[in-house]
């Protein structure tokens, strides 16, 4: 089998055109068996340009290179044709469809989709908020998030807040369980930031039984039995009840989904 070299060069850091290999090559060495990918990041002046077309030249290497500035797609392209190098340019046709259709010309300023913005902060605070105030660990959390999930155990709160802190929202949320009461905090929310999560009893108990086997426990455990199941499922609905709030069945939902549930009722 020939040895598959590619390099990936990019101004930036080189991860969309590296990701972008990677999946091209896996359709014809799926565990990368005989394949060498080296990237060549930060690129800054056409002397690396030249030096890493000579390397791809002695090395009958691919090229794949996702450059911004219109000059050096531009020699990329002169010098491996002048060194008969394969190559690939990722993202200049993009570049100039977008050109082509908003009639705007692009910025050529490598790493903007890196930049530390203000939006980049606002998203790691959030997953920092989702940690801090997951399972009801501090019920002051409650009143400064963007959204609260409650549900009984098992119905996905926790993914579905670090998922949520991703598109930028505080999360809290709430474990709900016969025996305790709910926090005070909890009836003080808002109801049209508060979501109930439901399940249905059968598929919680298969869930709850492959957790327990998961950790090694007896599946016959209280925890998920059908009749405590049951119990906890009507104590949800009486402190949803009183809530006022949306409730959601997340049984045959992924978390994406019912992520888009909560995202098109906060946006309406």
């Amino acid at each position: 089998m020939k040895t598959l070299k590619i390099l990936v060069v990019s101004d930036s850091v080189g991860e969309t055109g590296e990701q972008v290999v990677k999946a091209a090559a896996t359709q014809f060495r799926p565990d990368f068996e005989d394949t060498i990918i080296r990237k060549f990041p930060h690129i800054q002046n056409d002397e690396h340009i030249e030096n890493i077309v000579e390397l791809a030249s002695m090395q009958d290497a691919l090229i794949v290179f996702t450059l911004v500035e219109r000059s050096k797609r531009d020699l990329m392209i002169e010098l491996c044709k002048e060194h008969q190098v394969a190559s690939f340019d990722l993202l200049g046709p993009m570049i100039g469809l977008i050109e082509k259709h908003t009639g705007e010309k692009p910025l050529q300023e490598p790493g903007l989709v890196h930049k530390l913005d203000d939006d980049y902060f606002r998203k790691i605070e959030a997953i920092e908020f989702a940690v801090k105030y997951d399972d009801g660990r501090d019920p002051r959390g409650l009143l400064l998030a963007d959204v609260v999930l409650i549900g009984v155990s098992r119905t996905s709160k926790t993914p579905l807040s670090q998922y949520l802190a991703h598109k930028r929202l505080k999360v809290a949320n709430v474990p709900l369980v016969p025996e305790v009461e709910p926090p005070e905090e909890l009836y003080l929310v808002n109801p049209k930031k508060c979501f109930g999560l439901v399940i249905s009893p059968e598929k919680l108990n298969i869930i709850r039984k492959e957790r327990l086997i998961a950790l090694g426990l007896n599946d016959d455990a209280m925890y998920a039995k059908q009749t405590r199941i049951e119990q906890e499922i009507n104590h949800f609905y009486k402190v949803v009840n009183k809530i006022g709030c949306s409730v959601i069945d997340v049984t045959n939902r992924a978390v994406e989904e019912t992520a888009n549930v909560i995202l098109d009722q906060i946006e309406q």
